[in-house]
């Protein structure tokens, strides 16, 4: 084991790999491959690393992956203890840690890394944790020696997460975000035809009917990492919200993946689904 297996083991990682920053600009726009540079010049690679944040199929209304810490601020905690170790190894570069909040691809990155394969519902499938990943990733100019590992293979595509999305949002193509039942539960507004869909939805935050289905996730195992497994956060009710202003929200939710559009969507969603 190298040093920076140990360095991404004590972050908490289940995997972790590397690639060259160019294989990942066909799968980038110019827009984003412009963000990218303006953060480092000289982008050579790109880490990604694997969080896994299963807790157990617990009954509630919002999405699994919704109910603790929210996983931008734990990962970014998490891969900085991997950029220190980075940093006293590279003191002349810089290493700079993103979570779903970067412009570079990250499922594109940890499947030609040779982390898993990415399921037609377009996320990670790693087991024994299935697909419930959060994806972390480290870029830096640094010519990093890399382990050499295989892109993974292609999803077996059994159509069973298609077929359990009930507005069709997984096509031949991939995942239609602009569909998807996750995203509508997040937009501030919504027409006639999502509103009706939000309603008949079994959640108020996010969805987990496509990943329910998939058979990597029937038996996945449960996460290890405090942050994903304690003081969770099953089910919101109206009750929760009542009264709450933006601030006081903030104040109450403000460490969890669903606070960050405010109390407004949660007691829209809430009350289509008291209609």
């Amino acid at each position: 084991m190298t040093a920076l297996d140990q360095a991404f083991r004590a972050a908490g990682a289940a995997a972790w790999g590397g690639v060259a920053y160019d294989r990942l600009t066909p799968e980038m726009t110019r827009e984003d491959q412009e963000k990218v540079r303006a953060q480092c010049p000289q982008p050579r690679t790109v880490l990604v690393a694997a969080f896994p944040y299963y807790a157990g199929d617990r009954p509630g209304n919002l999405s699994l992956y919704a109910r603790g810490e929210d996983y931008h601020r734990a990962l970014a905690r998490r891969l900085n203890t991997v950029c220190d170790f980075l940093s006293r190894q590279y003191p002349m570069e810089s290493f700079l840690p993103a979570a779903d909040n970067s412009p570079l691809p990250e499922r594109e990155a940890a499947r030609l890394a040779g982390l898993g394969k990415v399921g037609r519902h377009g996320l990670l499938i790693l087991p024994p944790y299935g697909s419930f990943l959060f994806l972390g990733t480290i870029l830096t100019g640094a010519a990093l020696a890399l382990p050499e590992r295989e892109a993974a293979p292609a999803c077996e595509d059994c159509g069973r997460c298609a077929a359990a999305c009930p507005v069709g949002a997984l096509g031949p193509g991939g995942a239609d975000r602009e569909r998807c039942l996750s995203q509508l539960t997040q937009q501030k507004r919504l027409t006639d035809e999502e509103a009706a869909l939000v309603a008949a939805h079994p959640y108020v935050w996010g969805c987990d009917l496509c990943q329910r289905a998939c058979p990597y996730n029937h038996h996945a195992a449960r996460s290890p990492l405090p942050e994903f497994r304690e003081d969770l956060i099953d089910r919101l009710t109206p009750a929760d919200l009542d009264g709450l202003s933006n601030r006081s929200f903030q104040s109450k939710y403000g460490t969890r993946a669903f606070a960050w559009r405010g109390p407004g969507p949660l007691r829209r969603n809430l009350e289509l689904q008291q209609e």
